[in-house]
């Protein structure tokens, strides 16, 4: 072979492994497969991977196989969005900006999808009832 052959083809080896090397590090850092299931008296739970268990109950008596459940993020895995983080001053929002508007009739907030992102759910209020916001 001759070498400038071969150093096309070393060239080429780290788009290869690099893919694989990737997959690999993905799938020995993430659960793969279904969760625990648990069943007491009437009730069913399935056992995340820290040991909480999540009553499912209801999710079974519609249809939902339990071992078909799989391990999410679990409680505690991000930040809510709370009132504190929010301002009437639009000056710094894009005309374009997508926004998830809520209104009890006399009263209305914007939260936008930028900022929801960041966050996945807010915990708010509108008036004096309580909202959650989520994209």
């Amino acid at each position: 072979m001759k070498t400038g052959k071969l150093k096309a083809i070393l060239s080429k080896i780290p788009f290869v492994i690099l893919p694989l090397l990737l997959g690999a590090l993905y799938l020995s850092t993430h659960e793969i497969g279904s969760s625990a299931v648990l069943k007491e008296a009437e009730k069913i739970y399935i056992v995340d991977r820290t040991g909480e268990r999540w009553d499912v109950t209801q999710a079974v008596s519609l249809g939902f196989n339990p071992e078909g459940f799989q391990f999410g993020l679990g409680r505690n895995a991000f930040t809510t969005l709370d009132d504190s983080f929010l301002t009437n001053d639009t000056s710094n929002i894009s005309k374009n900006a997508r926004v998830i508007g809520v209104t009890d009739g006399s009263t209305a907030k914007a939260y936008t999808i930028s900022r929801l992102l960041g966050h996945e759910i807010s915990n708010s209020s509108i008036g004096s009832e309580p909202v959650a916001v989520s994209y």
